[in-house]
């Protein structure tokens, strides 16, 4: 079949880094058709190096042409609800960035149009695309044997990667009054999950689980199923750290989230049972085909055994458009959907009202 004609709605960080490279590597699968985002410097930079992508003044405009078959909903996330609904609306296939939105609310809203939408919609959980994840699968102990899981987001922002490795725009003509008002909508989404007058380390540890968190809760929820609860939540660090248990019934799973300025990436999902543990281990995405690594070890008759799997240079991004396209081109369901992405949001809320009763803001 022809290409996919892919028009990008938000070209920042993200998309200049890594789906704008990985559309350019697939290009027997798409053609970069179209751009919008609310820097025009952003907009010419991409179209001068994607000659074929046509500039839009909206987003809206974008959307509704009948040029674009796919939408990347790669903008900030206060719009996602907004942009997502008018591409449904508009009978097109949806890739959308991680949060799907910021609020149950909002999921619920676009669940509701889901009966009548015919396409695509694949929330980009690249994480649980990267072929170590994917092996590990076939590697876990059985569900009853498991009694402990841990997992690790020890990690730097992307720009400490980006700035040493990549040629990034990060664009200073933005309109002060367009910034102030997403501001503004975003944070009223976020208040409406951790309370009208919260305090700011529990907005930011709310910031955190979606940005962030979002990653490996989902991770952790299609690879070892639904938690039952959360016991326990706590913040540190201004709201940077979040410390949190899951409950599994007859085995816990530890969540420890540290953001900090060393420049390091630690990232890493470990399943145990008595006999058996797998590790996962993660590098930055923003540098695009670090390794994954998975390691299995085995107790055995003369001490531990361990097989290593990789380091497999397989790109989570790259996997994860292949397998979009393939949902596209054979009408299959993602596993990552809205109503999966519903399960995360609502999992963080739990986890923003553990945190409360925690630091006595309830």
């Amino acid at each position: 079949m022809a290409p996919l004609r892919v028009g990008l709605v938000g070209l920042g960080e993200v998309a200049q880094s890594i789906h704008l490279p990985v559309l350019a590597d697939q290009r027997d699968r798409w053609v970069i058709a179209g751009v919008y985002d609310v820097s025009p410097s952003l907009v010419s930079l991409v179209t001068s190096q994607h000659t074929k992508s046509k500039p839009f003044e909206t987003a809206e405009a974008l959307i509704a042409s009948p040029d674009i078959d796919v939408v990347f909903v790669l903008s900030s996330d206060d719009t996602h609800s907004r942009f997502v609904h008018a591409a449904m609306q508009a009978d097109k296939h949806i890739l959308l960035e991680k949060p799907a939105c910021l609020t149950v609310r909002e999921i619920d809203e676009l669940l509701a149009l889901m009966p009548a939408y015919k396409k695509t919609l694949f929330v980009g959980y690249m994480r649980r695309y990267a072929p170590a994840y994917l092996a590990a699968r076939d590697e876990l102990p059985a569900y009853a044997d498991i009694t402990h899981v841990r997992i690790f987001d020890l990690i730097s922002e992307g720009r400490h990667f980006l700035k040493k490795s990549q040629n990034v725009l990060y664009p200073r003509d933005i309109d002060p009054a367009l910034l102030e008002r997403g501001a503004k909508e975003r944070d009223a989404l976020i208040h409406e999950v951790v309370g009208a007058d919260a305090p700011a380390d529990l907005v930011r540890a709310y910031r955190g689980l979606t940005a962030l968190s979002s990653h490996h809760i989902s991770a952790m929820r299609g690879l070892i199923g639904e938690p039952k609860g959360v016991v326990s939540a706590h913040r540190t660090n201004g709201g940077a750290n979040t410390s949190i248990t899951f409950d599994y019934g007859h085995f816990a799973c530890l969540y420890d989230a540290v953001v900090d300025d060393l420049g390091l990436f630690d990232a890493m999902i470990e399943v145990r049972s008595n006999t058996r543990r797998v590790r996962i281990i993660y590098d930055t995405p923003y540098i695009r085909s670090l390794p994954t690594r998975l390691e299995v070890t085995d107790a055995g008759p003369l001490g531990p055994v361990t097989k290593s799997f990789g380091p497999l240079y397989g790109d989570a991004f790259s996997n994860e458009l292949e397998i979009f396209h393939r949902h596209i081109t054979d009408s299959t369901k993602p596993l990552t959907d809205l109503a999966d992405s519903r399960r995360d949001l609502a999992l963080m809320a739990q986890i923003i009202e553990r945190m409360k009763l925690t630091a006595g803001d309830a």
